[in-house]
């Protein structure tokens, strides 16, 4: 019997060729798919070749996407996607290419088994950045 496993994930975004670029400059992601998807909207799906994240924007009345608006606090929301993990092999520099991005990181930890940083994109989404080497 073979194991289960997180083929993708699918979130909102204002802009999702611009998050593609964010996520293939820290991460070396790869835009497998792009096209129109529900609502007029456009999503890419961005990853390796095992898993990936659908970025997903909805049209508006005039047929462009980044129509999303923010909502609660996704702590508060049931349902709610509260951040995003991401393995690397090199934290350091993974962390360098965030910064030069022009985010801040933040919750720096390092504990078994693994360190950690956090930080929030452009979409005040959150994603926490590990290293278990």
């Amino acid at each position: 019997m073979s194991e289960a496993y997180l083929e993708h994930v699918n979130f909102t975004v204002s802009d999702p060729a611009k998050t593609a670029q964010h996520l293939h400059d820290w991460f070396g992601w790869e835009v497998r798919w792009k096209g129109p998807s529900i609502n007029d909207g456009e999503t890419y799906h961005v990853g390796n070749s095992s898993s990936y994240v659908a970025l997903y924007s909805p049209g508006n009345a005039d047929g462009k996407s980044g129509t999303a608006e923010p909502n609660d606090n996704s702590y508060h929301t049931r349902g709610g996607m509260n951040h995003i993990a991401v393995v690397v092999e090199d934290l350091d520099a993974t962390e360098e290419k965030i910064k030069a991005s022009g985010f801040s990181t933040h919750n720096h930890a390092d504990y078994e088994p693994g360190r950690r940083f956090y930080f929030r994109d452009g979409d005040d989404i959150e994603f926490e950045v590990v290293s278990y080497a």
